[in-house]
């Protein structure tokens, strides 16, 4: 990366240096001209280190080439070969799995592959306000109550020690899917696969727990088939490509890189979710209104906070049910009534946000290594959701914390973590428990959550403000903005450059973001203030041309929003994601700005 700032942009108006990371132009031309694209998008790739003769692969991977084999994961064949034996002896199967998104397509996902192996499994999803995170002995006794003999637990179960143990002793026999951090001990399943273990060299580590679980139905379709089982059976054999629609939106809601495989899973499951077949997805993305083909963004702010939503009336099954059914009618009916609940969890969600932004502000937290904030009114379902916001805003890690009576009737601190780049959030929960401060807490990379009492939080929180301080240390997170390319207005205006950045380069997510672009010397013409919070503007190149319309959303009574906002005919560099906005069935590209710094006069005798 240059050493020097891009366009000098040392401290913008988000205080961020500018650096451009470039690819060395005879390259960038030669990649244009040999994959027929435009030199944006081939400076973009190899600036992003995509090999020249990757390029084809990278823009459009195959199943059948670029999907790694299960059995490269540690446990897998044992695993495989259990459950097919299993299934033709005729055992009976039931599904944990976690509350979250990625655990109810994972859940869903599992259900809807047995089931089209003539098997039905139901489905438990412990209720996020009352049973908290995780296994626990009193669900798997009413598995075994009502007939199971093998529970998958799913996104979650790495580090639940006791409630296994308790749980075979009741005659259950586990197979654990998951991905979150796993200590060298692991618990006495019957099968536990997990690309986090110690002893797993896959390099599969990357995927969520829909991932894990997609690539252990692969596994035993396998082994399945390889026994003859659906010759035997009479059935035909699940086509499992069709079930990539659940792995796409399970992987981008929990927020691991969309990079390798998982990659590979979103690409192809958003194009499976354009013609799904699953009765579930297609009433959720009919009752929020989606008209276009569904993206990252739909995944993860429309579609996943909706199946999130039952968690917040004790319904945190609603989900995984609503994924897994074929019934039309239940389908719609789950689907409105996520609708709703998410309509309520927003306005819930606001209100936790602005009083969590006070006590931030009132009381210095935001000088901590971690914002760590509590509060006993606090709605437990939305810890996670704000968390995020504060993340976002201040740009460290942050931890909300809730408090609900435990199953025993003691009250309990339940807090969710989200993190940034360098920090992993939920190695140190799971450092916390192993230092003995707090009974239960884990995750990943990006986002975790914790179990405290009240009388632990003053330790937890000394304890992980240190190690997030210590690992900030060792770590590469600094103030620069990473700037994917230089534009001009005229030339981005064009639909062609947006629509291969989104249709071949994306999906964009966690390790490999939206390109963000900066542009030299525009004006900035009528800006107006839009639902009090947001900024519309028009820009043009600094000679004029071409207008293209930019929106900075919550930039009002920012530095950026109050300098844009008195800008008018002023001239700025600007940074931002280029999108297509459809209103009335035209496409147009617009500018989701950002960061901007008000331009140097003399820059102009630059032109």
């Amino acid at each position: 990366m240059s050493s020097n700032a891009l366009f000098n942009v040392d401290k913008s108006l988000n205080s961020f240096r500018w650096v451009c990371k470039d690819a060395p132009l005879d390259r960038v031309e030669r990649a244009a001209r040999q994959y027929d694209l435009p030199e944006p998008v081939a400076a973009l790739l190899l600036a992003r280190g995509i090999q020249h003769d990757e390029i084809p692969t990278f823009l459009a991977p195959t199943l059948k080439d670029n999907l790694p084999s299960p059995f490269f994961m540690a446990g897998m064949e044992d695993m495989a070969d259990y459950v097919c034996a299993s299934i033709i002896n005729g055992q009976k199967f039931a599904i944990f799995g976690d509350f979250d998104v990625d655990g109810a397509t994972s859940s869903a996902l599992l259900k809807r592959y047995l089931a089209a192996c003539s098997i039905d499994a139901p489905i438990y999803i412990p209720d996020r306000l009352i049973e908290g995170y995780g296994p626990n002995i009193a669900a798997f006794k009413k598995l075994s109550d009502n007939g199971a003999q093998i529970v998958f637990v799913l996104d979650c179960g790495s580090t639940s020690f006791e409630t296994i143990e308790q749980g075979r002793a009741l005659g259950l026999e586990f197979i654990i899917l998951d991905h979150h951090q796993t200590e060298e001990k692991l618990p006495e399943a019957k099968h536990m696969i997990n690309p986090k273990r110690h002893d797993d060299t896959s390099g599969l580590d990357m995927m969520a727990a829909c991932g894990v679980t997609f690539m252990a139905c692969i596994a035993i379709n396998n082994k399945l088939r390889s026994a003859g089982y659906f010759k035997t059976a009479k059935i035909n054999e699940p086509d499992l490509r069709q079930m990539l629609d659940l792995v796409a939106l399970g992987t981008v809601c929990d927020l691991v890189p969309l990079t390798s495989v998982n990659r590979l899973f979103v690409k192809h499951g958003f194009h499976q979710m354009r013609q799904t077949n699953n009765t579930g997805m297609k009433a959720l993305i009919e009752v929020s209104k989606i008209s276009s083909d569904v993206n990252t963004y739909h995944a993860g702010f429309i579609l996943g906070p909706r199946i999130n939503a039952g968690g917040r009336i004790h319904k945190s099954d609603l989900g995984a049910i609503l994924l897994s059914t074929d019934n039309h009618e239940e389908a719609i009916n789950i689907a409105w009534t996520l609708n709703d609940c998410n309509d309520r969890r927003k306005e819930i969600q606001q209100q936790m946000e602005l009083e969590a932004f006070t006590k931030i502000d009132q009381l210095g937290l935001d000088q901590n290594a971690v914002i760590i904030v509590d509060d006993e009114r606090w709605h437990p379902g939305l810890s996670g959701l704000v968390a995020g916001k504060i993340k976002d805003r201040f740009g460290k890690p942050a931890c909300v914390i809730t408090y609900a009576k435990s199953a025993e009737g003691q009250v309990e601190g339940r807090g969710s973590g989200r993190s940034i780049a360098g920090i992993n959030i939920g190695r140190a929960f799971m450092d916390c428990v192993e230092e003995g401060l707090i009974p239960k807490g884990g995750g990943h990379a990006m986002a975790g959550g914790f179990t405290l009492s009240p009388e632990q939080l003053e330790a937890f929180k000394a304890y992980i403000n240190d190690n997030v301080a210590k690992q900030a240390q060792n770590s590469f997170a600094n103030s620069d903005l990473d700037i994917d390319g230089v534009l001009t207005v005229g030339g981005a205006s064009r639909l062609n450059l947006i629509e291969i950045l989104e249709d071949q380069v994306g999906p964009f997510g966690q390790e490999f973001p939206e390109p963000l672009f900066a542009f030299k010397n525009v004006r900035i013409h009528n800006p107006t203030i839009r639902g009090n919070t947001h900024l519309s503007l028009m820009l043009s190149d600094v000679e004029g041309g071409a207008r293209m319309k930019a929106m900075a959303f919550g930039a009002v009574g920012t530095p950026l929003g109050e300098a844009l906002n008195n800008a008018s005919q002023k001239i700025f560099h600007i940074a931002g994601n280029l999108k297509i906005n459809e209103w009335q069935g035209k496409k147009s590209v617009e500018l989701h700005i950002k960061d901007a710094v008000a331009a140097d006069i003399d820059s102009l005798n630059s032109l």
